[in-house]
């Protein structure tokens, strides 16, 4: 069983309570012995697959296989040009060099529903959005890199794992993929 979740913002990666007041896989409905393969840190949002078969975490998460993840942050300032090739060049952060990666500005900027709780708005400093392709997942890994090269995250959504969109999911909905989204976001070749 394959699972995409569209976690909301506040809620961990995980079913067991940590101690923090944020909420848990728990509340959500979902099937019996499902795990996240992956994490999204308690304040992104975004797309969260989970899955009951074992190996499926190591096939999806490993660099080697490069199954591409894509987000889109929100971030402080406008990045120019040059920001944006700083990104997708790779970076020194907390003693390890990023990989490198996809980044660009979105345009049109999405549309995206306000968050509760709104995130941070200064009259002064305006905000766009950016995406980052990246084959990597460190903790943090996207606002550590946003923020070394100037432009802190103030939302960050994931919005792709392999070949398959979040779509029309709602924050808290989830639904088992198909057979062909199942092929899409593993990479396999069409049955």
């Amino acid at each position: 069983m394959l699972i995409a979740l569209h976690k909301p913002y506040g809620v961990l990666s995980q079913f067991t309570p940590d101690g923090s007041p944020n909420r848990t896989l728990a509340g959500f409905g979902l099937p019996p012995k499902v795990y996240p393969l992956g994490r999204l840190d308690a304040d992104s949002e975004g797309l969260l697959l989970l899955s009951d078969e074992a190996g499926l975490n190591t096939r999806l998460l490993d660099p080697e296989r490069g199954h591409p993840r894509t987000y889109w942050a929100q971030v402080e300032r406008i990045p120019t040009p040059e920001a944006l090739a700083r990104l997708a060049g790779g970076l020194e952060i907390q003693g390890y060099r990023t990989r490198p990666c996809r980044a660009w500005k979105l345009d049109p900027q999405p549309d995206i529903p306000p968050r509760d709780p709104p995130i941070r708005f200064r009259k002064s400093v305006p905000d766009c959005w950016i995406a980052l392709e990246l084959l990597e997942g460190k903790n943090r890994q996207v606002r550590r890199m946003t923020g070394a090269i100037g432009h802190g995250t103030l939302r960050l959504l994931r919005v792709r794992i392999g070949e398959l969109d979040l779509g029309a999911l709602k924050p808290g909905e989830w639904r088992e993929l198909t057979t062909e989204e199942r092929r899409r976001v593993l990479s396999l070749p069409p049955s």
